[in-house]
């Protein structure tokens, strides 16, 4: 196996803590363990060889390889199940109310392979129904792995992703795939309101549109207090006043880091004018 040197391992959290947010500090097993088989693949002898390569790196392949080596993609619709609940139990509800534009962005950050904005498409037609004509709802899936991307944008999953799903979306939103049903395609009707590009959380953002909802689930558990706080800062200013925030169960904000309003564990809200 190729150690990684102390000198090396400094090196490597300060180029990928400064370029994507992502803090290396006490992942230094899991470097040497995810990366060695990389690295000999590559004809990198030391890892300096390898960092100097992912420096190099003009495609973005290399540095995509790399973040899915020591980052977990884990997918599956209805992941953390009562956010959906809370958009449609509550948000919803109150966007019929007081939306006279009947137009709702959602931006998906760090959207992974997708499931989280088809979830999203699918709680919010299966709560409009008919009246769902009615309404624009784009959404906006980002994540900085082009690869992962490519396989969001196919929209064809094996079938026990699906297993929390209810079942009548199964057949409503979904078409299987081959004669086995182990796999499945997301329906055109969800698909065509997602578009999936690529970005680099780290990167100065600003869109010319504002969003009523963010999902961030999962994705700050990477970064150090300082990188979550400037993130979370920067979506507040892309949220309309009254948009929430969603962020993974197993993740917090200090509120004395935003002007969010805490509403409940993992939901917070830019306050309303």
């Amino acid at each position: 196996m190729i150690k990684l040197t102390d000198k090396e391992f400094k090196e490597m959290h300060t180029f990928v803590r400064e370029k994507y947010g992502i803090n290396l500090e006490n992942k230094r097993v899991l470097i040497e363990g995810r990366l060695n088989s990389t690295l000999q693949a590559k004809d990198c002898r030391t890892f300096s060889d390898y960092i100097l390569l992912l420096r190099r790196d003009t495609s973005g392949e290399e540095i995509t390889t790399f973040l899915n080596k020591i980052t977990t993609n884990l997918t599956f619709f209805m992941r953390e199940p009562k956010h959906f609940e809370y958009l449609r139990e509550k948000i919803l509800p109150e966007q019929e109310k007081t939306n006279t534009r009947k137009t709702y962005r959602i931006w998906s950050a760090g959207c992974s392979l997708g499931a989280e904005a088809y979830t999203t498409l699918m709680t919010l037609h299966d709560y409009f129904g008919a009246r769902k004509s009615l309404w624009r709802t784009p959404v906006l899936a980002t994540d900085i792995s082009q690869s992962v991307l490519s396989g969001a944008k196919e929209a064809t999953y094996k079938a026990d992703l699906l297993k929390d799903i209810p079942p009548a979306w199964r057949t409503r939103y979904f078409k299987p795939v081959g004669e086995k049903k182990e796999e499945y395609q997301v329906a055109p009707l969800i698909c065509r309101e997602v578009e999936f590009k690529v970005l680099n959380l780290m990167d100065d953002f600003h869109f010319p549109y504002h969003f009523n909802l963010i999902f961030c689930r999962n994705v700050m558990i990477y970064f150090d207090q300082e990188t979550r706080k400037r993130l979370v800062n920067k979506y507040y200013e892309q949220l309309e006043p009254g948009g929430y925030l969603f962020i993974g169960h197993s993740e917090t904000i200090p509120r004395d880091a935003t002007q969010f309003q805490f509403i409940q564990p993992a939901v917070y809200r830019k306050p309303p004018r």
